[in-house]
């Protein structure tokens, strides 16, 4: 037989045992028997009487907590947000403050003279620079003479 020959014997067997079901051996399963689901769930039904008895039998068991409540992570409030010094607010307010007067004199269709357009834009550019320059790129002053690992 040629080598081809084989090849196309090979994939004539897969084709035809495409839809086969796979018998595994339990020995072949990389899990114990005890976590195979079975194929059809089982439904236990409990009596009235049942149900009482069990709460009789274990009232330590029973939880306060709301079954809907378990399990969800409420996390810690955060901190308080840092206080701003004056130079910083009034950077924050020419970085909004002179697009929003723009937007809204054109909204309005305020006559906007020349000085009053300029004076908006230098806002903007003043106040985004302002933040940029007290922004702070350097190492806080408490780190020590090791930096760690500075990319």
């Amino acid at each position: 037989m040629t080598p081809q020959s084989d090849e196309d014997e090979v994939w004539r067997q897969i084709v035809a045992s495409f839809n086969d079901t796979a018998e595994r051996d339990s020995a072949d399963q990389p899990w114990p028997d005890s976590e195979n689901v079975p194929a059809e769930p089982t439904r236990r039904v409990v009596k009235p009487s049942e149900e009482l008895e069990e709460d009789l039998d274990d009232p330590e068991d029973k939880q306060d907590d709301d079954p809907e409540e378990e399990g969800h992570y409420v996390p810690p409030p955060p901190p308080p947000l840092p206080k701003l010094d004056l130079p910083t607010k009034l950077a924050w307010v020419a970085l909004f403050g002179g697009p929003a007067y723009l937007l809204v004199a054109a909204m309005a269709s305020w006559h906007m003279e020349g000085w009053a357009l300029f004076t908006a834009v230098a806002a903007f550019i003043g106040g985004f620079v302002a933040l940029v320059v007290r922004m702070g790129d350097g190492p806080p002053n408490d780190s020590g003479w090791d930096d760690g690992a500075v990319l």
